[in-house]
């Protein structure tokens, strides 16, 4: 299933691909004519594999105490952080790079209230760069579950992201899993937990947007 994010880019990619095929046939040799060919072939191929949306019907946990991934990709960083935007507090920050490769769809990983919503313009350094937190665009949003404990997370776009798509509206009850926005090509999530939540993931790990159990806050 391709996402809706990627429904209008994937039309307009395949007339732009089919015309600069079909003008190649009379500008180049036949030999380069079939190289340009499979390369532009191959470069849509990859545009439709980026933008796929599996169907994920995991059975979500009611247990508030659970937090999930809230992307695909990799845990490029857990640390003690200072978040100065929302929470004002010190908190464990759980960084995930999504590469071109992953699924970018990003869930909710708790249910509750969207009590705040912020998006930031900026620059695109590359993800995994520490000050990309602080410099990228990028989006925030924090939930608050039924026993009032706040969650943060935030979209970050990065070197070859050129935008964040974001669903989440403040004052909206949500659930655990469902979409709460998209990045396009290359990105990070950070997500921002209680000092003393128990952690079930380790730094290198690959993991799987609502499905990855990532912690248990207190």
């Amino acid at each position: 299933m391709i996402h809706k994010e990627g429904v209008t880019f994937l039309i307009y990619a395949f007339f732009i691909i089919f015309l600069f095929i079909f003008l190649s046939i009379f500008l180049f040799s036949k030999l380069t004519n079939f190289f340009i060919s499979v390369l532009l072939i191959s470069l849509y191929i990859f545009l439709l594999f980026f933008f796929r949306n599996p169907k994920r019907n995991f059975p979500y946990s009611e247990n508030e105490k659970e937090i999930i991934s809230p992307a695909d990709g990799k845990i490029v960083d857990i640390k003690k952080s200072f978040e100065n935007e929302y929470l004002q507090k010190y908190c464990i920050c759980i960084s995930i790079f999504m590469s071109p490769f992953n699924v970018h769809v990003n869930r909710f990983p708790i249910s509750g209230k969207i009590i705040y919503v912020k998006y930031h313009p900026g620059k695109y350094l590359i993800a995994w760069f520490q000050k990309a937190s602080l410099n990228n665009e990028r989006s925030t949003i924090v939930i608050e579950n039924k026993k009032k404990q706040k969650i943060l997370f935030r979209q970050i776009a990065g070197f070859l992201a050129r935008r964040i798509v974001l669903y989440a509206k403040e004052g909206f009850f949500v659930k655990k899993g469902e979409e709460f926005g998209f990045i396009k090509f290359g990105s990070r999530v950070d997500i921002y937990l209680p000092l003393n939540s128990i952690l079930l993931i380790k730094n290198g790990e690959k993991v799987i947007g609502g499905k990855t159990k990532i912690s248990i806050i207190p």
